[in-house]
Parts: C-alpha cells; structure tokens; sequence
C-alpha cells in the first residue's frame, strides 16, 4: 500500500506500507528493496527494526518504507493512522516504470 502524506507530515511525501508472514520474510523484502533502489542510486538515510525484524524502516527521505511481520502490521494498523492520506494505485504509477527499466 502506498500512502501520500505530504500534506499531512513534513517528514516524508509518501509511505509504503508491506508486510510478510515471518520475520526471514520481512528481511527479504526489506533488502530486496533496498538492493532495487541501490541499482537506481538510491540510499536509505536511516534503517531500524533489523533486530528482530518485526517492523523493518527503511527512509528514503520522500519515501520511507514500513516492513511488517503480519501481527505487527495488525496491531500498529498505520493504514487506520494515516486514513486521511490519499492511497496511490501502485499499480498505476510503478509498473509502467517497471516496464520500462526491463525494456533494452
């Protein structure tokens, strides 16, 4: 899920909100993640949560990316925080990018 809050915090513009069912599973998205931006360029400038993996952070500064264990994600519920920000289809904004990159 993909959160806008710009308009609602002065932190960050959007959130990303994933979650595994184990916490190997939150490690691997989180470095699958952070493997895909580094390709790109793209650095975290703060990680937390690698201790015990059940909500891993990674900020990106515009983007700061939250990795759940499922029952984590179940009790912090930021998607009912954050109700007010305007979800963005991933779909719609990332694949066609996506797309792209795997073009030669």
């Amino acid at each position: 899920m993909i959160l806008q809050v710009r308009d609602l915090i002065a932190i960050t513009d959007f959130f990303v909100i994933c979650s595994g069912n184990t916490d190997r599973q939150v490690k691997a998205i989180g470095e699958a993640i952070e493997e895909e931006l580094r390709a790109v360029g793209v650095k975290p400038i703060r990680r937390e949560g690698e201790r015990d993996f059940r909500w891993l952070l990674l900020d990106f500064a515009d983007v700061v990316v939250h990795v759940f264990l499922d029952e984590a994600r179940r009790f912090y519920e930021l998607e009912r925080l954050w109700k007010d920000a305007p979800r963005i289809d991933w779909e719609l904004h990332v694949v066609p990018d996506l797309e792209q990159r795997a073009s030669p």
